[in-house]
């Protein structure tokens, strides 16, 4: 499978790293952008396009490896070209090949294929690659050709239904994206505590990572720790008692989805007093 890429950025970048790292013929790139089409080719050792349609005939399968809102529109500048036997694959994690509109007309096969991975630079992020789970949707018809690739890279690979992509493109966004709110908000609060805002990350950034790695290694309810778990209503209240509006709401909202999982970690234990304070509180913000 001789595989191109449409858009030279980090995810083509990265993933054309990765497949030619892993032998995998990589026919080379086309971007609207010589220059990152240049730099991407002589990163990967593979060609650099000027004409689209060169790139679209060299290849096998072609990786759409633009943003979201891009995607459809250097679609519909492909179909003019034979892609009949092709495979048509993007990236994207709230998209599903459904966006390939009349793909069906054309004889091609259209695929979504998701790494579950921030792509955080062009050059390095393909070392860390091989520690993702990779989600595949899309025909049928080479939809084991790409498990079984990803698999003999050693990735874990979930087949899913293009009705279940945005689903789990919000789960993705709860384990990564509202994280990041959540840390700027405890910034927030401990520069009220006379940190500046560097010295309060890296205060903060050891208790992060090292929770972090717990939830991934013990589940949500091993990793809880706090007055939450140990059902501390004072210390709750005194809490909610200084918290900035904002950020009370936050905290209310967060504290009543970690009831349920104190819950499952201590069945004997009584949070009665906890669920009544925190429906006092969301009464007040008339939830």
């Amino acid at each position: 499978m001789r595989i191109g890429f449409i858009g030279a950025g980090k995810a083509g970048f990265t993933l054309g790293k990765y497949f030619t790292e892993h032998g995998v013929h990589v026919s080379g790139y086309f971007s609207r952008n010589q220059k990152s089409a240049d730099e991407a080719s002589l990163f990967t050792h593979t060609e650099s396009y000027t004409q689209l349609a060169e790139l679209a005939e060299a290849s096998d399968a072609l990786f759409l490896t633009v943003p979201d809102g891009q995607i459809e529109s250097v679609w519909n500048s492909i179909k003019r070209y034979d892609l009949s036997g092709k495979c048509i694959c993007h990236c994207s994690g709230a998209l599903s090949s459904a966006v390939f509109s009349e793909i069906d007309q054309m004889g091609a096969f259209g695929y979504s294929i998701h790494p579950l991975f921030a792509i955080h630079s062009k050059t390095e992020s393909f070392r860390e690659l091989s520690n993702s789970y990779f989600t595949i949707e899309g025909h049928e018809k080479y939809l084991k050709y790409w498990q079984e690739t990803f698999d003999s890279f050693g990735n874990h690979v979930k087949i899913i239904k293009s009705e279940q992509k945005v689903l789990y493109h919000a789960a993705a966004v709860f384990a990564s994206n509202l994280v990041c709110g959540l840390f700027d908000e405890a910034v927030s609060i401990m520069e009220k505590c006379g940190f500046s805002p560097q010295d309060a990350a890296k205060a903060i950034g050891p208790l992060f990572l090292n929770n972090a790695s717990s939830l991934v290694k013990n589940g949500a309810a091993g990793a809880l720790t706090g007055p939450l778990e140990r059902a501390d209503v004072n210390t709750l209240r005194k809490h909610m008692e200084v918290l900035p509006e904002k950020e009370l709401e936050t905290y209310i909202t967060m504290s009543s989805v970690l009831v349920d999982i104190a819950k499952k970690k201590n069945p004997q234990r009584d949070y009665k007093e906890v669920i009544n304070l925190l429906h006092e509180k969301n009464e007040r913000y008339g939830k």
